[in-house]
């Protein structure tokens, strides 16, 4: 019968594994690396996996192929759960984090999706501290992974999150960055001039996808960075929704050129 399944790019996938963690029917698989369609009636057709995709690898296709197969679906997850108890029963830690997952099938980590829990510290250095140096600066950011390119759009902690999207080059130009900006914000970042291809299809995606709360865009003054700003823009015109934002500039030597604060 002619109906609709995903199809994968495999010079695309990066490996990530997010596409079988969301696909509930088990349908897809990482096969040396990559992920790979198992069997064509395991896929409904309906693409849970598709924003879970960060590099767009994954689309629809029509074919000639067998029709979804519920019970073979079921069969299937019965006997992944079955080697699931196995594996835990032959000695692997059942009380293991679900997000410490084992390091992937390409060896990067990179990509790896995960929330970091911080403890809140001082804003800043006391003096005294800093004329001891003993005062360690702590990070404010609040989970990875950050690149625009890689983010998974429907990310949990997405949800009612303050959103920053940053030029890459802002975090090296304003020493405070990240208590001043990261700090209580999910953070995403990129480089308009560096990276390929416009930002705006992307964040348009997650701005509709997810309850985001307000968002902050951080760019540089060169003219080059303005890309980043009218993604951001551009994505808030497109998403649907009424979300309060503002751009933030910063110039070359670490001033802060327009602020509402």
């Amino acid at each position: 019968m002619i109906r609709k399944i995903i199809e994968i790019d495999e010079e695309l996938c990066n490996g990530c594994g997010l596409c079988a963690d969301a696909c509930h029917e088990g349908a897809i698989g990482m096969v040396n690396g990559k992920a790979r369609l198992l069997r064509d009636d395991y896929c409904d057709g309906l693409g849970a996996c598709l924003p879970s995709c960060p590099t767009g690898a994954i689309g629809f296709i029509e074919k000639d192929t067998a029709e979804f197969n519920e019970s073979a679906v079921k069969e299937h997850l019965a006997a992944k759960k079955a080697a699931a108890s196995e594996h835990a029963a032959a000695g692997a830690p059942s009380d293991m984090p679900p997000k410490q997952k084992a390091p992937l099938a390409c060896g990067c980590p990179g990509t790896n999706m995960k929330s970091i829990q911080r403890k809140d510290g001082s804003e800043s250095a006391p003096a005294a501290a800093t004329q001891t140096k003993s005062y360690v600066p702590q990070s404010r950011l609040n989970q990875w992974p950050v690149q625009i390119k890689l983010v998974p759009v429907n990310a949990p902690y997405f949800k009612n999150a303050d959103l920053l999207i940053a030029a890459d080059c802002t975090a090296y130009a304003y020493g405070d960055f990240h208590n001043k900006f990261i700090k209580n914000r999910i953070t995403i970042i990129g480089c308009p001039k560096l990276d390929q291809g416009s930002y705006a299809e992307k964040l348009t995606e997650i701005l509709k996808n997810n309850d985001i709360n307000s968002v902050t865009v951080a760019r540089m003054e060169v003219p080059c960075c303005g890309g980043i700003s009218d993604a951001a823009v551009s994505a808030l015109r497109n998403c649907g929704k009424m979300i309060p934002w503002r751009v933030v500039i910063i110039s070359t030597d670490g001033s802060i050129l327009n602020s509402d604060d």
